[in-house]
């Protein structure tokens, strides 16, 4: 069963100049242990895309739908809750608090669930040690390389179990090998973990390692399996 759906979602933008196609009509669906790919041009859609799999935006057209519930129709705090339960996200400029360690990064999201703090840190000693970096916990984003703070942003994204993670662009300012590294990363994470992963990516040579691949252009999406 698909864990994350979009039907016929498309997102328009009203400019003073007349209403902007963001996005055009996109239906997919992702079930766990799958990799998903997003790739097309700049400015076909990608990171609209993602925002709306992740409710960050709403769709102008469309339902996106979690465990086969609507998105839209659930309350404001409901929608929180789910984002906060159900989705992890991983961002292109990593998103990393400068004046924390990666443990304390990672630790962030877990505060809002987890109040005892051994749990805690328990957790956050598994996720480091799951991306890596285990050795690298009371270093700050500054003394990390850019792929290692990459992996810092993964391990946060998976703190409270998600069932999903979205990335947009996680490999946009990564050297091609690290970048490489860090795609097998989301490949083994959606196998070992049983995630559903959405990522965009502008690279060509990341494409191979999806199980899905999905291509924006200007028409509705060509979805092919890889």
């Amino acid at each position: 069963m698909p864990v994350l759906q979009a039907i016929d979602v498309s997102r328009i933008f009203k400019t003073p100049a007349g209403p902007v196609q963001a996005l055009a009509p996109v239906s997919l669906e992702v079930s766990p242990g799958q990799l998903m790919v997003v790739k097309g041009r700049s400015g076909s859609g990608k990171s609209t895309l993602l925002s709306l799999l992740g409710g960050i935006d709403k769709p102008t057209t469309g339902q996106v739908l979690i465990d086969g519930e609507d998105t839209q129709t659930a309350n404001e705090s409901r929608k929180i809750q789910e984002r906060r339960e159900k989705l992890g996200f991983i961002f292109q400029g990593f998103g990393l608090l400068s004046m924390l360690t990666a443990a304390e990064n990672v630790e962030l999201p877990l505060r809002l669930n987890e109040r005892n703090g051994k749990k805690r840190d328990r957790r956050v000693e598994e996720l480091l040690e799951l991306v890596g970096l285990g050795a690298h916990a009371r270093q700050r984003p500054y003394e990390l390389s850019g792929g290692q703070q990459q992996r810092v942003g993964i391990a946060r994204a998976l703190a409270n179990n998600p069932k999903i993670l979205i990335a947009d662009e996680p490999t946009g300012q990564l050297d091609s090998v690290t970048g490489a590294s860090i795609m097998k990363l989301f490949h083994d994470l959606t196998r070992s973990q049983n995630l559903a992963a959405v990522i965009s990516t502008h690279d060509p040579s990341l494409v191979e390692m999806a199980d899905v691949v999905v291509e924006l252009h200007s028409k509705p999406l060509e979805q092919s399996v890889a």
